[in-house]
């Protein structure tokens, strides 16, 4: 199926690992131009060496997106580099996950800047560009922590849920501009952000890390936990014009875990 996305200039906030890396490979196969941002600079070169390693081309541009400055800065590298940028994945941040019990003032905020604007200002450094083109995609990777409560990732959640606001206001508010935007909520994935979070769980429960891995794999119907090339696969599609006219949504990807009607 071409989905119709060569040549397309795709930033990858977050792209350095995990799922954004996933998402990376799987635009670079598409023949997307692609670049990947990321805090950590020796993260982007270890990326951009296993990219190179598989015959793949990437740009990386480094900063934090907790400064809107940084963010604009970072696409202005990468259109600079590559031109208009065309489709955003916002997979940057993650809230710290931290017992309801040990949750202070600072761990709220300190999650909001985490998650919530770092994909806020992530977007306002394109998205007004991609209007005034009449044509841009934006992919959200937000998190189900949003729509079903947890006692260790109260802060996380919140900014998830928030996310999930932005995605369909934004999408109802430039879809007349030709901007589409959606995103995605997956469940635990198998990358190296999940340990965080087991680690959180393991010490809320009183149990080991390995327990509340297991924990975690038997309540997925699927018998399993997602990889993060499953998640990037429905990234592709969303931001591709297979999905012309699908904007405003919010897509599970948690093999059914929380079978929820929204």
């Amino acid at each position: 199926m071409d989905l119709g996305l060569e040549k397309r200039v795709v930033l990858i906030t977050g792209g350095s690992k995990g799922i954004g890396l996933a998402c990376a490979r799987a635009f670079l196969a598409e023949g997307a131009r692609v670049a990947i941002a990321s805090r950590s600079k020796v993260n982007l070169v270890a990326a951009e060496r296993q990219l190179k390693g598989e015959g793949r081309e990437v740009f990386k541009t480094s900063g934090d997106l907790i400064d809107p400055a940084n963010a604009r800065r970072m696409a202005a590298e990468v259109e600079q580099a590559l031109g208009p940028i065309d489709v955003l994945v916002n997979s940057a941040g993650g809230a710290k996950r931290t017992p309801a019990e040990e949750l202070t003032a600072e761990a709220w905020r300190a999650a909001m800047d985490a998650k919530y604007f770092t994909y806020i200002h992530a977007i306002d450094a394109v998205i007004k560009g991609m209007a005034g083109r009449k044509r841009g995609a934006i992919v959200n990777i937000v998190g189900s922590g949003g729509k079903v409560a947890s006692a260790t990732h109260l802060p996380g959640g919140a900014a998830n849920a928030a996310l999930m606001l932005v995605t369909a206001g934004l999408a109802h508010a430039y879809g007349k501009h030709g901007v589409r935007v959606n995103a995605v909520n997956p469940a635990a994935t198998l990358t190296d952000r999940l340990k965080a979070g087991l680690e959180a769980d393991a010490r809320a429960a009183g149990i080991t890390v390995e327990e509340a891995l297991q924990r975690a794999t038997a309540r997925a119907p699927l018998g399993r936990l997602a990889q993060p090339e499953e998640i990037a696969n429905a990234v592709l599609f969303l931001a591709s014009d297979r999905a012309s006219y699908l904007t405003g949504a919010v897509v599970a990807l948690d093999g059914a875990t929380h079978p929820i009607v929204v």
